[in-house]
Parts: C-alpha cells; structure tokens; sequence
C-alpha cells in the first residue's frame, strides 16, 4: 500500500473526508435528545412501579397505571432501537471517513465500500427518526388533558 507523498493530496483528503462529520454531529445531538426521552421514560416507570407496589391504589386506577407501564415499555423499545439504529449509523460514517481518507491518500479502491457505508449510515439516521417520531406520537397519544370545568352561564 503506497501512501501520497504530496501535501496537495492529503489536504484533498482530509477536506473529503470531514464532510460525512456534519452527519456525526447530527447523530451525536439525536442520541443525547433520545437518550433524555429514555431517561425520562424509565422515571416515569419506576415512579408507577413504586406507586403500585405501595399498594392502596384502586382497581380501576391500578389498571390504568398497568396500561401505562405497558405504554411506557413500548416506547423505551422504540427508544432503544432509535438508539441503536443511531449508533450504527455513527459507526457507518466514521467508516465512512475512514476509507475517504484511505482512498483519497492511498491506492486503495475503497469508493464502493464508502459509498455502501455513507447510504447505509443516511438510511439507519432515517430509520431512527421514523423511530423517534413514532416515539413521540406514542406519547402525545397519551397525555390527558384536563379540561377546564365550564363556569355556569
């Protein structure tokens, strides 16, 4: 494997290669707003779970906080594949730079492969957001808002 001796060609390929890190940065922001959605839904299913293992809570409420929990556990599944599916889309574009990187300042034919890696990477990001916006559609679903009694006219 013969490496560029030009200063020219690594500049080329460090240039190429750090484009596909804008993607990393959006991944990046997606996993610490999904990974907050996951840390708020594991409060909320402990906090049921102590409520109903405390006892005292009626049967008619007791199934509603059942129901929630199994709500609840839904949307940590759709979370945690979010999460999965944005991890592998990071591993996809650091591969990515990698073989731009190695392609541009080697003889290396890695322009397939990246290419393979760059859509593989664009297609888990959107996965992960139809992930996430099934996540958050779940949860509107679910909040209950009271409304406010009417004043008598």
């Amino acid at each position: 494997m013969n490496f560029a001796p030009d200063l020219t060609t690594v500049t080329h390929g460090i240039q190429l290669a750090v484009a596909p890190v804008f993607l990393l940065t959006a991944v990046s922001g997606m996993i610490a707003a999904v990974a907050g959605r996951l840390a708020r839904i594991i409060d909320r299913a402990r906090f049921v779970e102590n409520r109903l293992e405390a006892g005292g809570v009626e049967e008619s409420r007791a199934h509603r906080m059942y129901a929630e929990l199994r709500e609840l556990r839904h949307r940590g599944w759709l979370v945690n594949i979010c999460i999965a599916l944005l991890t592998f889309c990071a591993i996809l574009i650091g591969s990515t730079i990698i073989l731009l990187f190695l392609g541009e300042t080697s003889e290396l034919p890695t322009l397939r492969i990246a290419t393979v890696c760059f859509l593989s990477g664009v297609v888990c990001f959107l996965l992960a957001l139809v992930c996430f916006l099934g996540e958050t559609l779940l949860a509107t679903r679910l909040l209950k808002f009271a409304e406010l009694p009417s004043r008598p006219g």
